[in-house]
């Protein structure tokens, strides 16, 4: 099982995510409810897709533009 934190939160925990690059992709099923609020950046990959980032909120501190999703991975 992977665990994401952030300040000493554990902002999400799986056994089900994806590998890629090194990188572990958390469903966002699995991400704590509450900890992910939209942000308006995103990133093109020419492999993976467009990125759409959210910022992370623990305890009233905001990481912004620390998590991205590929909705519609290539």
């Amino acid at each position: 099982m992977y665990t994401a934190t952030w300040n000493g939160k554990v902002i999400a925990q799986s056994d089900n995510t994806v590998e890629v690059e090194g990188n572990q992709y958390f469903p966002l099923e699995d991400v704590t409810e509450g900890v992910l609020t939209d942000s308006v950046l995103t990133s093109v990959c020419p492999w993976k897709g467009t990125a759409n980032y959210y910022h992370v909120n623990v305890d009233g501190e905001q990481n912004k533009d620390a998590a991205w999703t590929y909705r519609t991975p290539k």
